[in-house]
């Protein structure tokens, strides 16, 4: 029994030492340094053409292939050991997120999942068949039942996205979207306090307000840009609905991730205090112990790394659990 521990860690997946994230206007790629205790060894940005990627759901992202394979090949090569094994962050407005409560939760995986497929299919704007269906168990109910997290992506814009990043020489292991990258990162640092604490993400094409409860995630929406109203109205009706249906008392902590390239860290600032205005909250910004940020002069960089890093971070960290 006692060699159990050391054979479950030597076969367990070791988590990639990079990742990737593709937004619409920029490709960002982190690395971590080695150890249980890794920190943040490189970041490398590059801007993407105005409109070579325009994040969708149901309609094709890639509009100019070749020059977004550029920018990932570039970012890869400016990363330690030119990487290959690497985790891949998608835009928020490329998946449909939602929340699922079922009354009874089937005891066999292969259950749940078509349990999880079915109900699915009455709200996904695409052909289930076609789907990418991946759900995490969430809060659980008073009545014994509980509620899943299930994100639907196109299969085809999932291949989309690998395939540039295939065809930079790279090989993504892991999929994740940016806003639930984030989320793990404060989680994983334990930044988030024991308290309701809402995510506000503004990024290039959208934005996306989370709320997490005693570490689980209770509200998830995405708008996009030139959807009807502002960010302080997206805000404000998130807020009534928490308060109202989700029996909210306030939040302890509000994160803002400004993550548009173009955004500098006095546009940061100025949302920062327009937000603390209406919520009557300090907002601050997702800070990262292992991101060195505070070594760097690049004011804006832990907006930029909080979702590629965050992805790492929490593949480390389930990597470190499994013993």
């Amino acid at each position: 029994m006692a060699f159990l521990p050391m054979v479950g860690r030597l076969f367990a997946p070791r988590p990639p030492a990079a990742s990737l994230e593709i937004a619409a206007d920029r490709v960002t790629g982190v690395a971590l340094g080695r150890g249980r205790h890794a920190v943040l060894t490189a970041v490398v940005t590059e801007r993407l053409p105005d409109g070579a990627l325009v994040p969708a759901a149901n309609a094709t992202n890639l509009i100019d292939r070749a020059a977004v394979t550029q920018a990932v090949a570039r970012v890869l090569r400016q990363l330690p050991g030119t990487p290959t094994r690497v985790g891949l962050v998608l835009p928020d407005s490329v998946a449909k997120v939602s929340l699922m409560t079922f009354e009874k939760v089937p005891a066999k995986a292969a259950d749940l999942d078509q349990l999880v497929r079915w109900q699915a299919r009455k709200a996904a704007p695409f052909r289930i068949e076609d789907t990418h269906v991946a759900y995490s168990a969430g809060t659980a109910t008073e009545n014994g039942g509980r509620e899943f997290v299930v994100s639907l992506m196109r299969r085809d814009i999932v291949e989309e996205y690998e395939s540039v990043c295939t065809g930079a020489g790279g090989h993504p292991g892991v999929v994740d979207l940016a806003s639930f990258s984030q989320l793990n990162a404060i989680l994983v640092e334990g930044t988030g306090g024991a308290a309701d604490w809402l995510l506000i993400h503004v990024a290039q094409g959208y934005s996306t307000i989370a709320v997490v409860r005693r570490g689980q995630l209770i509200l998830f929406r995405n708008r996009p840009a030139e959807g009807e109203g502002n960010l302080a109205d997206f805000v404000h009706q998130t807020t009534m609905y928490y308060e109202d249906r989700l029996e909210g008392a306030g939040f302890d902590r509000v994160f803002l991730a400004a993550s548009a390239a173009t955004t500098t860290a006095d546009d940061a600032a100025v949302l920062r205090d327009s937000l603390e205005s209406r919520l009557g909250v300090t907002v601050r910004p997702i800070t990262l112990g292992r991101s060195g940020a505070h070594e760097r002069s690049d004011r804006t960089l832990p907006d930029l790394v909080a979702a590629p890093l965050g992805l790492l971070l929490r593949e480390h960290s389930a990597s470190e659990t499994r013993v």
